[in-house]
């Protein structure tokens, strides 16, 4: 089967209640949009039936892929396992919750057309945009733990957090091959060492509701991602970053063989951003 020009990685941990109703949007919309698209769903060890129902769509739908940790390692290690596993040319991840639309992610692709290496959703950039506010307290940390991200992290992104990201492939086999955060601080890990690396990052709105089943603690899991900012930063100072990139002398053998990265074929664009629809 020849290489897609988009994968679509989504983590997924005991989401068995959520991940049929997540490929059928995923699916509906790129069909749609005629994407030239697969899909990997990463089961971090679950529990209960996420596994048996991807594997029930996989009988009807070739390019799903079902990839399996070994155990439950969290969310930047299914991130990582799966856009590593990725053939397309962009590659991207998303929440099972989408909690940004599918359709969102022409946006992303849209900033990848025109030259950036790796495209962020972002919930802060255009606040009208958001359709079910997070409680206040949610809005409160959030926003601290950005402007922490800021001032130690030296990332000048109103949103690092939002799981909603595309990269070229070239670059994501570069980027999370360096990475080394596993659970949720794995975001600012991987846009620190893309600005490292010296890409082109470019910050999009997008629409995005907030679902109350989010399974992110606020205090146990920010204070967590607290600690691996340090660890990041001291891996920095220590020259670890530096050290593992000077080892990665050749990439080529990590990427497969190019295809032409061209937009599809589409009916209309909108005139606020140009997005392709």
């Amino acid at each position: 089967m020849a290489h897609p020009e988009i994968s679509i990685v989504v983590p997924a941990y005991n989401e068995g209640a959520r991940i049929e109703n997540a490929l059928d949007r995923i699916f509906s919309c790129a069909e749609q949009r005629g994407w030239d698209a697969e899909v990997l769903v990463v089961d971090d060890g679950s529990t209960d039936n996420t596994a048996s129902i991807v594997e029930r769509w996989m009988e009807a739908y070739p390019r799903l892929h079902l990839v399996q940790n070994p155990g439950n390692r969290g969310k930047g290690y299914s991130v990582r396992n799966g856009l590593l596993q990725a053939a397309g040319e962009i590659v991207m991840f998303t929440d099972a919750d989408l909690s940004a639309p599918m359709e969102e992610a022409e946006r992303l692709f849209h900033a990848i057309y025109e030259g950036a290496d790796v495209a962020i959703g972002s919930r802060w950039l255009d606040r009208a945009r958001q359709t079910i506010h997070q409680p206040l307290y949610r809005q409160f940390f959030g926003r601290c733990f950005n402007w922490i991200t800021r001032t130690v992290m030296g990332l000048p992104f109103k949103d690092t957090q939002c799981g909603f990201k595309a990269f070229r492939r070239s670059a994501a086999q570069v980027i999370f091959r360096l990475q080394t955060i596993e659970r949720w601080g794995f975001d600012p890990e991987i846009l620190f060492i893309a600005q490292k690396l010296g890409y082109e990052i470019r910050e999009v709105p997008v629409t995005w509701g907030h679902d109350e089943r989010t399974r992110l603690s606020y205090l146990r899991d920010g204070l967590k991602m607290l600690e691996e900012m340090a660890i990041i930063r001291s891996n920095s100072l220590a020259g670890r970053y530096d050290k593992a990139i000077a080892e990665m002398k050749d990439t080529t053998s990590m990427v497969t063989r190019p295809v032409r990265l061209t937009p599809p074929v589409v009916a209309h664009t909108t005139q606020d951003s140009g997005v392709t629809k």
